[in-house]
């Protein structure tokens, strides 16, 4: 059946290895992403074309679902390292720095693996954010949380529906990433609780939740602008 997605503090020294979490994973990302991807042509201009896109079937469709949800986080963290609320700490202000870089690198490997791939990425998305308030820690982080626990569970997910191995190890690298953005996020909103591994996201058998395409096409599809579409069993 096929869907259409409407594109509808604390002391120095816990702050310093909070940055070094975030950074130990970036890192390591950023080698094995760029390697993977091969040669990237930043100078590629994608047209978008007049019909509704649509993400594909297989592991493209899958590789274009990421790249969609990695656009969606990108932007939005580039909205708020270039607007940062008023008040935030030098120790947030360099967390979400730091995230905002892995979110770019995401995208970017994203778009440069499906154009190896010889399929057509995405168009680049348009995104809205109703309801949310850039001006307001309590919101920016409310945000935050919700996008990160979100792509989190899509990379569970969507992992199984993988067919070639390089694709999946690097989908693994990344969902550990994102997961350490979670923790991170989390540890801000509530410093020194058990919220970086919360009940709500870390199952009784100690794994992270994992959510199909359709559940969190369902969950993050209110940011989307742009619209487009994915044939539920070209993905899953």
């Amino acid at each position: 059946m096929e869907k259409t997605v409407h594109v509808s503090n604390k002391g120095a020294t816990l702050d310093t290895n909070r940055r070094n979490f975030l950074k130990l994973g970036g890192a390591g990302l950023l080698v094995a992403g760029l390697t993977l991807a091969g040669c990237r042509n930043e100078e590629m201009a994608y047209e978008q074309p007049d019909s509704i896109f649509d993400l594909g079937t297989g592991d493209v469709g899958i590789l274009n679902y990421a790249y969609a949800l990695e656009q969606l986080e990108a932007d939005f963290y580039t909205k708020v390292v270039n607007n940062f609320y008023s008040g935030i700490s030098s120790a947030e202000k360099q967390v979400f720095i730091d995230i905002y870089n892995h979110e770019v690198i995401h995208r970017d490997f994203f778009k440069a693996a499906i154009t190896a791939a010889g399929a057509a990425p995405t168009p680049n998305l348009e995104f809205k954010y109703d309801g949310v308030d850039f001006n307001s820690r309590t919101s920016i982080l409310a945000t935050a949380k919700a996008l990160e626990d979100t792509g989190v569970a899509a990379y569970n997910g969507a992992g199984k529906y993988i067919k070639n191995l390089d694709y999946l190890v690097i989908a693994g690298k990344i969902v550990s990433v994102e997961a350490r953005h979670a923790a991170a996020i989390r540890d801000i909103i509530n410093p020194g609780s058990m919220d970086f591994a919360g009940d709500d996201v870390i199952g009784s058998n100690g794994l992270d939740v994992a959510k199909e395409p359709k559940d969190i096409v369902a969950a993050a599809g209110s940011f989307f602008k742009t619209p487009f579409t994915w044939k539920e069993q070209g993905i899953g």
